[in-house]
């Protein structure tokens, strides 16, 4: 391992669906599996980023929250398998 942490994407301040957008901009190019944490004040993130990663096949690991502001831990699509 590693050692190195989540790719982090900073949305804070802005709203729906800015966060989204970056997430998934931020996602492009990623190795599957890569970890990615969305920083986020848009409570909508809640909804718009499990939705998400439904839609292109990542994963969803964990939402907390801190002050006001979510961290929305996802993990990039498994490579496509023929």
């Amino acid at each position: 391992m590693s050692g190195t942490g989540p790719v982090i994407v900073d949305a804070r301040g802005h709203r729906c669906p800015v966060p989204s957008l970056r997430l998934r901009r931020a996602m492009t190019g990623l190795a599957p599996g890569t970890q990615l944490t969305l920083l986020a004040t848009d409570a909508m993130a809640r909804i718009d980023v499990p939705w998400l990663m439904s839609e292109i096949g990542g994963r969803m690991i964990g939402i907390e929250e801190v002050d006001g502001v979510l961290s929305l831990t996802v993990e990039t699509p498994a490579a496509p398998t023929d």
